[in-house]
């Protein structure tokens, strides 16, 4: 046997004058011949009869019946237009899935179904406990739906069984045609387009689209777009704006495809053309994220005068994993990172990213997707109603103002300059001290710019209608303080000891092992400090700090620098960490029933109370010196000396109470007790124990409660309130708050 193509010139000859096979074969093909091949009888071909016969086999294609279907039925509401989309309800209904945070309420569901099951087996009547348990499980529903957190619409918004773009497409139109490719060679099927038709009025609607199962994902990619599925967008986005179609866009995507290819075909450029492009249409816009809406991916087709979104749907610039995973270095922070982003409706509604929910059933979407899409039909209707009635240069300037105020303060964006907690502060970047030129001003202008403003302060204290002049002192100040930096900068360039300051610098910023850094600082500041009047501008330095001296002595304000300090430990005190530490001790004391006068008798507490007064006073000492100003103690060695000299009065008064005869003898009598009990004394023992030391207690009390010595307590109390608290005058200034001078330490930081 010899095929047609193994033999094509043993068909001349004698075939030659006769319909030759291939003509035999063409209509045997087309229908028009039912001769067999074999009748074809033989050829002589030469001096020898060969036979021969020719086998054709024709090649089944697959069955094309996109986009029409097999059979269309004509008088089908829409006409034979609708069954243009190869999306068809899937055969096998889709498996339940419960989500984690749904187990409790599959477990009220599984005791209903037992106990229907068993009042089918026994025949028994269980309706009670039966409606009972639907009531339970109905109010946990709500109460469940009613109060998700952001990660768990997260869950909810990426749930396999959630409505897709087409789902809801053929929910809400009457008509509804498919329209494909970008016209550069490629159809992406993650991003779907077509015209439809709601309510007699067209649209040109376009959304992501994942798929219903395995299969259909990775058909669709997950619903992650290339460039080609943006590009195809955009050209339908003409196709629009130039027939005057409104455009309804469904966002439901986790991200722009993020390959290599994509990437090489443009994907950045893709997504920003299309940016660029929404902002000029001049059709009404809608947007609706259905699921999520991941980044730049979703708002390639999102630049819209109303953007939208389901209740359970969210809409990211990051997914919470990758934030977490950024910020925490784990993914397992993702609900943390998911609050933190304010990234569902009710909050970008907040921040007017959002212009509406639309409600879901309780559930979320997937258990009655008919009713959502209807609510999102609503929700489309009412938003075109609105927007098809402004001019088109009304349109682009809605359609740029909504983008425009986002972040704003008038939408309770961001500003800058706002003081940050110093909790959070300790892992923020420092900002770095702008540059500021110095402007060299001699000495001789320096000092002569400081007498006037010296005798511009005198005068204004000289006459109470004349205000201090405290703007031209301020920027007096910061001009001298930049003068002496430069000076101590100069001075470090001549001692040749810039490289050792360059060196803790750089040990400082990476803050490990302290101890030895703080030695290291101290010995680099002694060094400085010795080497210093060695310095050429060593003069121009001290005379300098001299004028600063005088300067903050003469502006000082003592109202106003009261109201500065009074205004700084008010906001001291109300701070989180602070209130935190005092409240827990307060608790703590709270517990155990001690009052201000039993705290001696736990010395415990008492311990942490002066270390807790220890911390406060140290840090509230930061807190001023961050103002210039450092907290000097007055009169300390005087009032010690005095507080000491009233402790010895008092034990001594003390230990001759001890030693009277009363007393004495009821310490040996309880001296004997605790000898004769032991360690494991009964309840009795304890209660008379306990009855001795509170008439120890109170005798010694009543005997340092004489007039005199409480007089002189008060007296002592009162003197050292006054020299902490006092009027602050002019003399009082320089021993209790004097400007901050050490400048070595501000070249040291």
């Amino acid at each position: 046997m010899a095929s047609m193509a193994q033999s094509p010139a043993l068909l001349a000859g004698n075939l030659a004058s006769k319909p030759t096979a291939s003509d035999l074969l063409g209509s045997l093909c087309n229908g028009i011949c039912d001769v067999p091949l074999k009748a074809l009888g033989r050829s002589r071909l030469g001096a020898r009869r060969r036979d021969f016969s020719i086998v054709a086999k024709v090649k089944k294609g697959k069955k094309n019946e996109y986009p029409w279907p097999e059979d269309p039925d004509l008088s089908v509401k829409g006409g034979v237009l609708s069954h243009l989309s190869p999306f068809k309800p899937l055969k096998e209904k889709p498996k339940p899935v419960t989500l984690d945070f749904e187990k409790p309420l599959m477990d009220l569901q599984k005791k209903i179904v037992d106990v229907q099951k068993m009042a089918n087996e026994t025949g028994l009547d269980f309706s009670d406990q039966i409606i009972s348990l639907e009531n339970k499980y109905h109010q946990a529903l709500k109460d469940l739906y009613t109060h998700l957190t952001p990660i768990q619409r997260v869950n909810i918004a990426r749930h396999p069984n959630r409505p897709t773009f087409l789902d809801h497409i053929f929910n809400i139109t009457e008509t509804f045609v498919e329209l494909h490719g970008d016209r550069a060679g490629y159809d992406d099927p993650a991003i779907v387009t077509g015209l439809g038709t709601i309510n007699g009025r067209s649209y040109m609607f376009m959304g992501h689209q994942k798929g219903r199962n395995t299969k259909e994902n990775i058909q669709r990619n997950f619903g992650m777009p290339t460039p080609h599925g943006y590009r195809k967008a955009l050209r339908m986005m003409y196709y629009a704006d130039h027939h005057g179609f409104p455009i309804v866009t469904f966002i439901d995507t986790p991200g722009a495809y993020a390959d290599l290819k994509s990437e090489e075909l443009g994907q950045g450029e893709a997504i920003a053309f299309n940016l660029r492009t929404m902002f000029g249409l001049k059709v009404p816009i809608v947007s609706i994220v259905i699921g999520e809406g991941g980044s730049g991916g979703a708002l390639a087709i999102g630049c819209a005068n109303k953007l939208l979104m389901l209740e359970n749907a969210v809409f990211y610039v990051a997914s919470p994993e990758a934030c977490a995973a950024i910020l925490w270095k784990t993914a397992k922070a993702s609900p943390k990172a998911a609050e933190k982003l304010k990234i569902t409706a009710t909050e970008l509604i907040k921040l007017q990213i959002c212009d509406g929910a639309i409600p879901e059933p309780l559930g979320g979407g997937h258990t009655d997707p008919h009713w959502t899409s209807q609510q999102i039909k609503a929700a489309i209707i009412e938003s075109m109603d609105e927007l098809v009635k402004m001019d088109t240069e009304t349109l682009l300037k809605h359609r740029a103002q909504k983008f425009r105020k986002m972040g704003t303060l008038e939408v309770g964006g961001f500003q800058e300059g706002i003081p940050v907690d110093p909790i959070r502060k300790v892992n923020m970047k420092k900002k770095e001290d702008p540059i500021v030129p110095i402007s060299m001003t001699s000495e001789s202008e320096l000092r002569d710019e400081v007498e006037k403003l010296k005798h511009q302060v005198l005068e204004a204290s000289k006459s109470s209608g004349t205000a201090r002049p405290q703007r031209g002192l301020k920027e007096m100040m910061e001009k001298l303080e930049i003068e002496i930096d430069y000076e101590y900068d100069e001075a470090v360039k001549a001692l040749g000891m810039e490289e050792k300051f360059s060196t803790l610098r750089e040990e400082a910023a990476k803050g490990r092992n302290l101890h030895a850094l703080d030695e290291k600082i101290e010995q680099l500041q002694g060094e400085f400090a010795k080497n210093l009047p060695s310095a050429p501008n060593y003069n121009s330095l001290i005379s300098k700090i001299e004028m600063l001296k005088e300067l903050s002595k003469s502006g000082t304000n003592k109202d106003e620098l009261k109201i500065e300090i009074n205004k700084r430990f008010g906001e001291f005190m109300n701070r989180p960490d602070v209130k935190h530490k005092v409240e827990t001790l307060k608790a703590e004391i709270a517990n155990l029933g001690l009052g201000a006068s039993d705290l001696d008798s736990s010395p415990e507490i008492k311990e942490k109370v002066m270390r807790l007064n220890g911390e406060l006073e140290s840090e509230f000492k930061t807190v001023l010196k961050s103002l210039g100003l450092q907290v000097v103690p007055k009169n300390q060695d005087a009032a010690l000396e005095k507080i000491n000299s009233f402790n010895e009065e008092v034990h001594m008064i003390i230990d001759d109470v001890v030693n009277s005869s009363d007393l004495k003898e009821r310490i040996e009598l309880l001296k004997a007790e605790v000898e004769i009990l032991g360690n494991s004394p009964d309840e009795d023992s304890k209660a008379k124990i306990l009855s001795l030391v509170t008439e120890m207690k109170q005798a010694i009390k009543e005997a340092i409660a004489f007039p005199e010595l409480k007089e002189k307590h008060e007296r002592l109390t009162a003197e050292i309130s006054e020299s902490s608290n006092g009027s602050l005058n002019q003399e009082e200034e320089d021993s209790q708050i004097k400007v901050n001078q050490d400048t070595n330490h501000r070249t040291f930081v």
